[in-house]
């Protein structure tokens, strides 16, 4: 092999490589198809440590990953975009993280597990949201 199709052979490689590197976060990026097959509208969440029940108004399904973290502007990687189930890691700048866990059990039915830290202190919840009506 000559310098010159040495050369030729590397930069191909290289190019294969970039190519590969600019589809994985396309690969990353999800469509969270799960969160927008529920229904829409008011749903209640049921924490099974027995902290008080919670209402949450459920536009796109979305506003279930973020419980504890209502502020926008949250980066959001996609761990899992199951047909039943999504896990989503965020990371909200100068207020903390999270990991959310959504499993369908119907569509107006969940399962929701999730942990992180807001605010500078730890937090962990287990939930069922159900689905309980028109948002108000």
């Amino acid at each position: 092999m000559t310098g010159k199709q040495k050369l030729g052979v590397i930069g191909g490689a290289f190019a294969l490589l970039c190519a590969g590197a600019v589809a994985s976060p396309t690969l990353a990026q999800s469509s969270l198809a799960m969160l927008d097959s529920l229904d829409k509208g008011e749903w209640q969440l049921r924490f099974r440590d027995g902290s008080p029940a919670r209402k949450v108004c459920v536009r796109s399904g979305r506003e279930l990953i973020q419980l504890r973290h209502s502020a926008s502007g949250c980066n959001r990687f996609v761990v899992e975009d199951g047909r039943n189930e999504v896990t989503v890691q965020y990371t909200c700048p100068g207020d903390g993280y999270g990991r959310t866990n959504v499993r369908k059990e119907g569509p107006s039915l969940v399962q929701i597990d999730s942990q992180g830290i807001v605010g500078g202190r730890p937090f962990q919840f287990s939930a069922e949201a159900r689905r309980i009506g028109t948002c108000q």
